[in-house]
């Protein structure tokens, strides 16, 4: 399996220690961590700070990988990115990492789908769902870091 480059949309304040342990596996090439104090810099830039932001740090990804939290379906720039990978036509798909213990917090209840809020078409008009994975509440971390690359070039695969 290639290591293609992904773009990582998830809740920041919420699920940041859970992402980082993601992105600490090493099994593809994900962005570079934002530290909170330049993602506050972006945003008080206003919308077109951030949404400048997004189109510099997903410009040569080939897939998002959404981290689904608790609460990251209400997230209007998860919303956003999701909506960015569809058109642009990369790779996506979903992660609840509700499972994987945070430092901080522990374990999260298991969010809400973010890409049930949208209707995914093809290029002939006919209706996609990309892929949502829920690793077992035992051994999370495990199963992440088995199957994160398979996943990845699979989502990439399908848009093709």
């Amino acid at each position: 399996m290639a290591r293609v480059p992904v773009f990582y949309s998830f809740h920041f304040d919420n699920d940041v220690m859970r992402v980082q342990q993601i992105r600490q596996m090493g099994m593809i090439d994900g962005d570079e961590p934002v530290s909170p104090n330049d993602w506050e810099t972006v945003k008080r830039g206003g919308a077109a700070a951030v949404e400048r932001w997004i189109d510099d740090n997903m410009k040569y990804k080939r897939c998002v990988v959404v981290l689904i939290g608790s609460q990251t379906h209400v997230r209007p720039w998860v919303q956003h990115e999701i909506r960015k990978a569809w058109s642009d036509n990369r790779g996506l798909l979903g992660i609840h990492i509700h499972n994987l213990n945070c430092p901080r917090h522990g374990t999260c209840a298991k969010g809400t789908n973010p890409f049930d809020q949208f209707v995914f078409r093809d290029s002939n008009g006919n209706v996609m769902r990309p892929p949502v994975y829920d690793p077992p509440a035992i051994g999370t971390y495990n199963h992440i870091r088995d199957n994160l690359a398979g996943w990845v070039d699979d989502a990439v695969a399908r848009r093709r």
